[in-house]
């Protein structure tokens, strides 16, 4: 049974992340806008991605239990380049995708530089929440924002506590994940709350 369900989030989570961020990039697209989007939350979010995708890979973690951070860094730099697009300057995109990849070879070169950058990566997840959160706040509207990926995001986020548990039972991941799950659950609330007033409104 243990296994059965280790297996279970395993699979679900990738299948899942493998489509996470396409309700986003197609709302995007549809909108030919990226209003409702904050641009400071999403470049903090792939940091995050990366930060924790490398961690995962210095300490040889289970592959099933990192797999879908790939995917996700994937899709979040398209839909950073869909942001870049819309707001009229793609070329602002390469400053940050050239420190993302030098991140990428820096970060392992030291044991405290991944463990601090690890213990970063949550406040840095955090801060990209809040960057979202704070952006609805003061707009008042939801825009292009895809409920469903936040709710997606939720979704993953409680199972990989789950594997967490089962396996590395790493404490930093653990926390990282409680607190992403928390605030994955507020967006989603807040993304549902300004589309209600909006509707009601016309």
């Amino acid at each position: 049974m243990r296994e059965q369900l280790l297996l279970f989030c395993n699979w679900s989570t990738l299948g899942v992340c493998a489509a996470l961020k396409l309700p986003q990039i197609s709302a995007v697209l549809a909108a030919r806008s990226a209003r409702g989007i904050s641009l400071p939350s999403l470049l903090l979010e792939l940091a995050g991605f990366l930060v924790f995708l490398r961690y995962q890979c210095y300490y040889e973690y289970p592959l099933l239990t990192y797999l879908e951070y790939p995917v996700l860094i994937a899709q979040d730099a398209l839909l950073l380049l869909c942001v870049f697009h819309f707001n009229g300057n793609v070329k602002g995109a390469a400053p940050y995708l050239a420190v993302f990849v030098a991140s990428w070879f820096v970060l392992p070169l030291q044991k405290w530089i991944i463990d601090l950058a690890m213990n970063l990566s949550t406040f840095i997840s955090t801060a990209s929440k809040f960057a979202q959160l704070q952006y609805l706040w003061k707009t008042r509207d939801s825009g292009a924002v895809s409920a469903l990926t936040w709710s997606l995001a939720s979704y993953t986020c409680a199972t990989r506590i789950i594997t967490t548990l089962m396996t590395t039972s790493d404490l930093t991941i653990l926390v990282r994940f409680v607190i992403m799950l928390a605030l994955n659950l507020w967006v989603t609330a807040t993304v549902r709350h300004y589309r209600t007033t909006v509707v009601k409104a016309e």
